[in-house]
């Protein structure tokens, strides 16, 4: 019987020595989404995901991927599913076709439809005029397809991606999740690590990460109505005075500058946020406008990997 669930973790850990890289980790990722790792670099995610993909045995824990349990079974996963890195791994002395080729070769893509299917991913991903030309050559946006190209030419039904889109631009990056979403419509789950809140926003479900602990999992809108903070939005003249004045606030857990504005988290217990906030600049003499606002992915990631109040100052 096929589960609901393309992963399901439970207590997965991976020690290096002393270090827990991943601790304790269980995660439930839908069939069919695109689903999130938010974190920091040194937070695990890369770890877990070369755990899911059997490149890493667990100390601890065990998981299930497309039904098929890790670590015993790993091997009959490769065929199953896809894998990007943050580097560029294809060749950079073949061309883009030869890579492609290459591909194929390694998950015996069938001979008679492979040369089809490399003309399919040429132009799906726009590499065509690029065919012939040497992939170490490409520009950063054009390997990330090409990479795109490598890992769903098997047509995958799990995708997992490191970091994919940290040395591209932001066209590339956008068309990069355009492309995603069309593989997520079609059926593939795709598990996407990242560190840019503006991508983790795009996920179907998310999971932030801290020193190798899961903090939070939720769709993005559940996560921002459950930061258990009042978020204030301060916009002063004087930001660095006003920042100043705030960071004597025994009960103000963080203060950010963004431009002209700050973004302060209070926890929920304290009444009267904003008069709380009003009354530390009046102290100063800092004239500001002070108002009540809805959390962001960002006062999420802060709120949930500080630690304690005043950590994040």
């Amino acid at each position: 019987m096929t589960s609901e669930y393309a992963i399901v973790s439970r207590g997965l850990s991976k020690h290096f020595g002393n270090l827990k890289a991943v601790s304790e980790l269980d995660l439930k990722v839908p069939r069919g989404q695109i689903y999130g790792f938010l974190g920091p670099n040194g937070s695990g995610k890369s770890t877990t995901i070369r755990m899911l993909c059997g490149l890493l045995t667990p100390t601890e824990g065990s998981a299930t991927v497309l039904d098929t349990e890790i670590p015993g079974s790993a091997r009959l996963l490769k065929p199953r599913i896809g894998y990007m890195t943050q580097k560029f791994s294809l060749f950079g002395d073949m061309t883009v076709m030869e890579n492609l080729q290459f591909i194929g070769e390694i998950y015996s893509f069938p001979k008679s439809g492979r040369k089809e299917r490399i003309r399919e991913l040429l132009a799906k991903y726009d590499l065509f005029d690029q065919r012939k030309q040497l992939a170490g050559t490409m520009s950063g946006g054009q390997k990330q397809r090409l990479a795109l190209a490598c890992a769903v030419l098997h047509r995958p039904e799990l995708l997992l991606l490191d970091e994919p889109t940290s040395a591209v631009d932001p066209q590339s990056r956008r068309d990069f999740w355009a492309n995603l979403f069309r593989l997520a419509e079609g059926g593939t789950t795709i598990m996407v690590s990242t560190h840019y809140m503006d991508e983790a926003e795009r996920c179907h479900r998310l999971a932030i990460l801290d020193r190798g602990v899961k903090v939070a999992d939720g769709t993005p809108q559940e996560l921002q109505a459950g930061t258990g903070m009042h978020i204030i939005e301060v916009t002063a003249d004087d930001p660095y005075h006003a920042q100043e004045a705030l960071d004597e606030g025994d009960v103000v857990a963080s203060v950010t500058q963004l431009g002209m504005r700050l973004r302060v988290l209070i926890p929920q217990q304290v009444e009267d946020p904003v008069g709380v906030v009003t009354r530390l600049l009046d102290g100063h003499g800092v004239q500001a406008d002070v108002r009540e606002t809805t959390a962001s992915l960002e006062d999420v990631f802060v709120a949930v990997t500080m630690g304690t109040v005043g950590h994040a100052k």
